[in-house]
């Protein structure tokens, strides 16, 4: 009788990390994926502060569901999600002002991002907490994992480093086009190839063996 709730547990939080993945199926939230994963380390810091908004949005909205009036529901979701952006734009400035320049308008933009906003409709509302902030960390979880692996390409291509070492040496010659927004689109469009490749031959996998 407690395997059910632990395997529906699990499908919640895998949905955001590959069945529904904001960037690589979905095609959400790609505004922040170009701007700000030129380099590794903006890349993750962007995804960990999309999830921090997420998860506290979604936990609110889930405790609320039955309280916000369906008319001005989301009016209210913005004000929530506002809320928990002005709480980490002030804390990574605090943190770390190279970071925060770096960042920059992109950082409260995180309150029209449209998978916390479709995860605060689509899912919080209508479910409790548990669920609500399962679902909403394996879909921040997702959109940090997309915005990392294009962030690495990106930085290691066009700078020769990750995370700021250096990987190659002085003798690499970077290359420049990766750091700028076409470099950005052909490393996504290179990814949402292997993902969709991965995902078809995952699924020809699980057909085969239930045939068997």
């Amino acid at each position: 009788m407690t395997a059910q709730p632990k395997r529906l547990d699990w499908d919640t939080f895998t949905e955001g990390l590959w069945k529904e993945n904001p960037v690589f199926v979905m095609m959400l939230g790609l505004c922040p994926s170009m701007a700000v994963s030129n380099t590794a380390v903006n890349s993750l810091a962007m995804g960990l502060a999309s999830t921090f908004v997420l998860v506290g949005a979604c936990l609110l909205v889930s405790l609320l569901r039955k309280l916000i009036p369906k008319q001005v529901r989301i009016a209210s979701y913005i004000i929530i999600i506002a809320t928990f952006v002005t709480i980490v734009d002030y804390l990574i400035h605090a943190i770390s002002l190279d970071l925060y320049r770096a960042l920059g308008a992109f950082i409260q933009l995180i309150v029209v991002n449209c998978v916390i906003l479709g995860r605060a409709e689509a899912h919080a509302s209508k479910h409790p907490p548990v669920p609500a902030v399962i679902n909403a960390f394996g879909m921040g979880l997702g959109f940090t994992v997309a915005l990392l692996a294009i962030g690495s390409v990106r930085e290691i291509l066009g700078f020769g480093t990750l995370f700021g070492m250096s990987l190659f040496g002085p003798s690499f010659q970077p290359w420049a086009v990766f750091i700028l927004p076409p470099g950005g689109f052909f490393v996504l469009s290179l990814w949402l190839v292997l993902f969709s490749f991965a995902r078809r031959r995952r699924t020809r996998t699980l057909e085969a063996a239930h045939v068997s």
